[in-house]
């Protein structure tokens, strides 16, 4: 019951909000429907299997749920000009991706909108650990590298969670659980 009451509360935040300020709705909806089906794996997977990845070289569901989390909580922490919370990735149960899922929600929406919005022109740069890099207006960052790799890693997630048994649908995504 507390997963679907989860469910229900993401829902309501992917219906609510829009694109633009509200961006940050976004990545709070799609972690708590991430979180209800954590809360339902709890109590439904973990006796009977574990969450491994669809393919052997992809990552399996905690990775899935921590690059879903560090996307969120790195683009609202790029485009308001502030440092994201460090969160080391050393989840191995599902309560412990729960924690981190709300704990990212919690960051994401004490940024502020007004913060948000003038992150739309300001100049993103990412260095990657391999040297190269990128550099992005903000509102490029956002449309075209943060939501294409922040749905493609919620949407692994959710997946995972769906082969698994997890019983979650495209009905909760469309508000009609």
């Amino acid at each position: 019951m507390a997963g679907a009451a989860i469910a229900v509360a993401g829902v309501a935040l992917l219906a609510a909000h829009k694109l633009g300020a509200g961006e940050s709705a976004t990545f709070a909806g799609f972690l708590l429907v991430i979180a209800a089906g954590l809360s339902w794996a709890v109590g439904n997977i973990v006796a009977k299997r574990g969450a491994g990845a669809h393919a052997p070289d992809m990552f399996a569901l905690a990775r899935q749920v921590q690059i879903t989390s560090d996307t969120a909580k790195g683009a609202v922490a790029r485009l308001a000009g502030v440092e994201a919370p460090a969160m080391p990735d050393t989840e191995t149960t599902f309560a412990e991706l729960k924690a981190r899922c709300d704990t990212t929600i919690a960051y994401v929406q004490s940024i502020d909108a007004a913060a948000l919005e003038t992150g739309a022109s300001r100049e993103i740069v990412m260095n990657f650990p391999n040297g190269g890099g990128m550099k992005f207006d903000g509102l490029t960052y956002l449309t075209g590298f943060v939501l294409p790799n922040f749905y493609f890693h919620a949407t692994t997630a959710y997946d995972i969670l769906r082969h698994n048994g997890v019983e979650i649908g495209k009905r909760h995504f469309m508000g009609n659980p």
